[in-house]
C-alpha cells in the first residue's frame, strides 16, 4: 500500500471531516486519521444531558447545512454525533478510524514522517484537526482533599445518578453551570465555587441571542481585530443552555432555589473549603456582560432600523447578603472540577510551539512551510471553532 499523501489530517472531528471535504472537491489525495472514532468526542467526553447551546441552523458544515425540522432547537449530544456521522457518509472521506498518530516528524529533504499505530507514512503537508481539549486541567489544590470525596473532572461527568448527595462544582464555565443545573434540577444538594465566567442571555428581543450576534457579525470578527487581541483565545466561554430548548442560567435563580454559592475556591486547609469573598462581583460581572450584550443589540436595532419588541431591564432575583466563605469537608461528597483544558502536543517533534505548550500560527498556518491548525477555538474568528465557521 502506498503510505505516501499530499495531505495527511490528524484528527477526524468536525474540523477534519470539513477540510477533507474540501480537499475531495479538489481531487487533492488525502487520509485522516482518528485514534477513536467519528463522533468521539461528543459522545464520550459530555455528559447524558449535554446538548449544544447554539441553534441547530447554525451548524453548516461545508456542504452539509441543517436540515431537519427543529432549525431553532438544540441537539442532544445523540443527534450531534449523527449529524457527523451522516456528514462523513455524505460523501465518504478517506478516513482511518481506531488509528492514533503517535510521532509526528519532518523528513529530510522535504515534507512529514507521520508515525501511526498502523504503520509510517509520509506527506507533504499535515494538517493537526484535534481541537483545543485534550488534557483535564486539575488544579494542584485537588490534592489537599480528603481520600473519601470523589474527585473528577467535568470531562468525566455522566449524570446526577452517579454521584453522592453534596456536590461541590469548582468553576463557572459553560461545562460547570451546565452540570450544577444538570445536578440541581435531579435534587442533588449542589454547592458552586464561582468564578469570573461571563454569562449570556438566551433570547432578546424576539430573537435567540446567537441570531442577533450573527446578524451583528460577531461570528466574522477577525482575532486581530477584537479589543483584547490574542489574549481572547484563552477567554472563558459564556455561560448559557440549549437545554429544554434552551434558557438562560442565571445563578442567583439557582441560589434562590437552595443552590449554595460562593466565591472563587482559595484553599482548603484543617478540613474546610476556604473560599473568597467575591460572589457578589462575580454575578455582578456575569450580569454586567449580559447587560452589555442586550445593550449592543439595542444599538444595532436602532441603527438599523428594525422593528423589535422591548424587555424591561434584568434586575437582580437574588443578593449575598453575608456569603459564606469556608464550608466542612464533611459536607461534601463529591467535586467536579470544571476547570478547562490544556494543549498535549507532545507527539509533535516540531519547532511551532510558543514557551506555554500552545501552537503558533496565523490564521491557522504554521511559521513550519506545509504545517497547519485547524479547528482551534479563535483560529482566526470567533466562529472558527463552531460548526457555524470551521469551513
Amino acid at each position: 500500500m502506498d503510505s505516501h499523501y499530499s495531505v495527511i489530517i490528524v484528527g477526524g472531528g468536525q474540523a477534519g471531516l470539513s477540510l477533507s471535504y474540501l480537499l475531495k472537491q479538489q481531487n487533492i489525495r488525502h487520509i485522516i486519521f482518528e485514534k477513536n472514532q467519528i463522533g468521539h468526542a461528543w459522545q464520550n467526553q459530555r455528559w447524558d444531558s449535554f446538548c449544544l447551546v447554539t441553534p441547530n441552523w447554525q451548524c453548516r458544515l461545508p456542504g452539509f447545512s441543517y436540515s431537519a425540522e427543529d432549525k431553532d432547537g438544540f441537539m442532544p449530544k445523540e443527534l450531534i454525533v449523527k449529524y457527523l456521522e451522516d456528514y462523513a457518509a455524505s460523501f465518504n472521506p478517506p478516513i482511518r478510524e481506531g488509528v492514533g498518530v503517535t510521532r509526528l516528524a519532518q523528513r529530510s529533504p522535504s515534507g512529514f514522517e507521520v508515525t501511526t499505530e498502523d504503520g509510517v507514512y509520509t506527506a507533504d503537508q499535515v494538517v493537526i484537526a484535534t481541537g483545543g481539549y485534550h488534557d483535564p486541567k486539575i488544579p494542584a489544590i485537588a490534592n489537599q482533599l480528603p481520600d473519601d470525596i470523589v474527585q473528577l473532572h467535568s470531562v468525566e461527568y455522566k449524570n446526577p445518578e452517579s454521584l453522592p448527595d453534596n456536590v461541590l462544582i469548582v468553576g463557572t464555565g459553560q461545562s460547570g453551570c451546565q452540570i450544577a443545573e444538570d445536578l440541581h434540577l435531579a435534587g442533588k444538594t449542589v454547592h458552586m465555587a464561582t468564578g469570573s465566567a461571563p454569562r449570556a442571555p438566551r433570547r432578546y428581543r424576539g430573537k435567540d441571542v446567537v441570531e442577533w450576534l450573527e446578524l451583528m457579525g460577531y461570528y466574522d470578527l477577525p482575532i486581530d481585530e477584537h479589543p483584547q487581541k490574542e489574549k481572547v483565545r484563552h477567554k472563558t466561554n459564556h455561560y448559557v443552555t440549549g437545554r429544554d430548548g434552551g434558557r438562560e442560567i442565571d445563578l442567583r435563580k439557582f441560589a434562590l432555589e437552595g443552590m449554595n454559592l460562593y466565591g472563587r475556591l482559595e484553599t482548603i486547609q484543617d478540613g474546610q473549603f476556604k473560599f473568597a469573598d467575591d460572589l457578589k462581583n462575580n454575578l455582578d460581572q456575569a450580569d454586567a456582560t449580559v447587560a452589555r450584550i442586550k445593550k449592543n443589540i439595542d444599538d444595532y436595532i436602532e441603527s438599523q432600523g428594525i422593528e423589535a419588541p422591548t424587555e424591561e431591564p434584568y434586575q437582580p432575583l437574588w443578593e449575598p447578603k453575608n456569603p459564606t466563605q469556608s464550608i466542612a469537608a464533611s459536607n461534601i461528597d463529591a467535586v467536579i472540577w470544571s476547570t478547562g483544558f490544556s494543549f498535549n502536543y507532545g507527539w509533535v517533534e516540531l519547532p511551532v510551539f510558543d514557551e506555554l505548550g500552545e501552537p503558533t500560527h496565523e490564521r491557522g498556518v504554521s511559521e513550519l512551510e506545509g504545517l497547519y491548525f485547524f479547528g482551534l477555538p479563535w483560529l482566526y474568528t470567533w466562529g472558527s471553532g463552531r460548526f457555524s465557521g470551521v469551513a
